[in-house]
């Protein structure tokens, strides 16, 4: 099969796949943790776990690439296979609805779609040329952030009147991990290629070995912990009374929630993304990272720093254009620094400290909230942004021709 045939039907089923992923954002951006606070009134410790959920997969991105790896499957099917896991747990955790059983089960769910990233990086790494990588990957984006925008709005409304239904919407969830098994299935990928590495985690070497690729990896620890932090407590904030954000004087209704941390955001994104997809094809990925962490900076700010409407909207609209950006940003730029046939490897790793903080942060955020002001853990968050900033300025120099290449992998000890 040729290039042009397999990027044809690769973006084919990446549209239908990208509604269905919209609906699964809005699970573990918005619904499993507003659910967990309005019907199940969690604790903080459950709360921190929904919303590490996707992170505890991110973990295992490394020992998922290398058993892919060793077992010779297409990766396109071994992301099928996990997206029907989550469908699996979805359907039961609609079926018995008990707090432990809501709370592992939105983990595993969670994990299951974020652990197949390495997988699809290198599926669009064989699949979309080089010079239109980012563009097929933003425009796919768009109709999940369209979708996303639409569900959070129906969603919110549908909860707004009856928050028992929440039982359908989970359903609803499985549904569309279904379709991205379908989709994923019918992708034409092959086996991971090259030698698997002697232990689960081998491709961690490649942090050690590559300076770049670790420096790079240093800064986004200081940027992700950072939003990882704050982005659960974007629902926090407002839907638990005890911080007093209302509107009218009344408590905001998980339609105006939905609207604030996901419509709103959601439709800025879908105006920048394609914007910043042809930036990412053409521009300085050092010079890009920087723009997107200004602009998160400022979400934070007007967002935590003040309980107005105009506030919240406004913080909210500065977090879709940057999402916009890092949508695109985090899920290819491994394509800038790996050989071809290592890029799963590279990414593995990248989720692998993603999730670390990830897994970290919404425990460290729902801890501290209880002890400090919002304001001045968004002060906190905004000076972490700052040291990873500064972390990737000496680096602005780089391009890809001027780049040395990676070690070679047969000399790369274990």
């Amino acid at each position: 099969m040729t290039l042009a045939e397999r990027t044809r039907i690769t973006y084919h089923n990446e549209l239908w796949r990208a509604g269905a992923a919209g609906v699964l954002e809005s699970a573990g951006k918005l619904f499993l943790l507003l659910i967990a606070v309005r019907w199940y009134h969690a604790g903080s410790f459950s709360k921190a776990m929904i919303a590490a959920g996707g992170s505890f997969g991110l973990m295992l991105g490394p020992w998922l690439v290398s058993r892919v790896h060793a077992a010779g499957v297409p990766v396109g099917l071994a992301a099928s296979r996990l997206a029907l896991l989550g469908a699996a747990t979805f359907i039961l955790i609609a079926a018995i609805p008990r707090l432990p059983v809501y709370v592992i089960g939105s983990v595993v769910a969670l994990a299951a779609s974020s652990v197949a990233l390495p997988l699809l990086t290198q599926m669009y790494q064989e699949n979309y040329p080089s010079a239109e990588r980012g563009r097929r990957f933003a425009r796919a984006m768009m109709l999940r952030i369209a979708t996303a925008a639409i569900f959070c709005e129906l969603g919110g409304r549908l909860l707004s009147a009856h928050l028992e239904y929440f039982r359908w919407l989970l359903l609803v969830f499985a549904g569309a991990f279904g379709v991205s098994a379908v989709c994923l299935a019918r992708c034409p990928t092959g086996p991971l290629r090259g030698q698997p590495g002697a232990h689960p985690f081998h491709a961690l070497r490649f942090a050690r070995s590559d300076r770049l690729f670790r420096q790079t990896l240093i800064a986004w620890m200081f940027l992700g912990f950072a939003m990882l932090m704050m982005a659960p407590l974007r629902v926090e904030y407002l839907a638990n009374p005890a911080h007093g954000v209302t509107l009218h004087h009344r408590p905001l209704t998980a339609g105006a929630i939905a609207l604030i941390t996901g419509v709103v955001p959601n439709l800025a994104r879908l105006l920048m993304n394609p914007i910043w997809g042809r930036l990412f094809d053409k521009v300085n990925f050092f010079v890009l990272r920087l723009t997107l962490n200004l602009g998160f900076a400022l979400g934070i700010l007007a967002f935590f720093t003040t309980d107005t409407l105009a506030g919240l909207l406004l913080g909210a609209v500065f977090f879709g254009i940057s999402t916009a950006g890092t949508d695109v940003a985090w899920s290819l730029w491994v394509t800038k620094f790996a050989p071809p046939d290592r890029v799963a490897d590279y990414m593995s790793v990248h989720t692998f400290f993603t999730g670390l903080r990830g897994v970290i942060a919404p425990v460290a955020a729902f801890q501290l909230v209880n002890r400090l002001p919002l304001s001045m853990l968004g002060w906190i968050s905004v000076g972490l942004i700052g040291v990873g900033s500064a972390v990737l300025i000496p680096e602005l120099r780089w391009n890809k021709r001027a780049r040395s290449a990676p070690v070679p992998v047969e000399e790369i000890p274990d």
